[in-house]
């Protein structure tokens, strides 16, 4: 018989090997909601783990397998986690966690905030500081126009107005 179709007793009820979350090679800049969100997350996993480990026998290997790697993956994340309170910096320019407006060719308005990888979500206008359109905005002043270098092609951008970013200060 082919080995292949034999089952290693020893294999029994042990989960697969998860492999792990790279981490960023990027500093882990964050906003204030940025690690408020970072630390609740590595809360929940926390307690999804403790919950994994209180049904002993009956939980499912694999999921605490994936919950224990990704609990050291947020609480590396926290480790490495540097706060920028965008309220503490003036907004004459572009910087990390503040709102921009600009405005393309055409004419059509935009506004982005520049926040930290774990919190960046494009559909809602929530660019990472490190993705190629935050790196074009970054330290531009209202009035300068930018070029975005994009795959489709450059798109040049004129800042209309930059404020501190919504909801990111210490005390929202």
């Amino acid at each position: 018989m082919n080995r292949a179709f034999v089952k290693d007793p020893d294999d029994s009820g042990r989960p697969e090997d998860v492999p792990e979350r790279p981490q960023s090679p990027h500093p882990n800049y964050v906003t204030p909601a940025g690690l408020r969100q970072l630390e609740a997350l590595a809360a929940d996993l926390a307690a999804r783990l403790h919950d994994l480990r209180e049904a002993g026998k009956l939980a499912d290997p694999h999921e605490l397998a994936v919950v224990q790697r990704d609990l050291r993956w947020a609480e590396g994340r926290l480790q490495r986690a540097i706060l920028v309170d965008p309220a503490d910096q003036a907004p004459d320019r572009v910087r990390f966690g503040m709102t921009v407006e600009v405005c393309d060719e055409a004419g059509e308005a935009a506004t982005y905030t520049i926040v930290g990888e774990d919190e960046a979500d494009p559909a809602l206008g929530k660019l990472s500081w490190a993705s190629p359109l935050a790196e074009a905005l970054l330290h531009a002043e209202p009035g300068d126009e930018v070029v975005w270098r994009r795959p489709a092609g450059t798109k040049r951008l004129e800042i209309l107005a930059i404020r501190p970013g919504q909801g990111e200060g210490a005390g929202a």
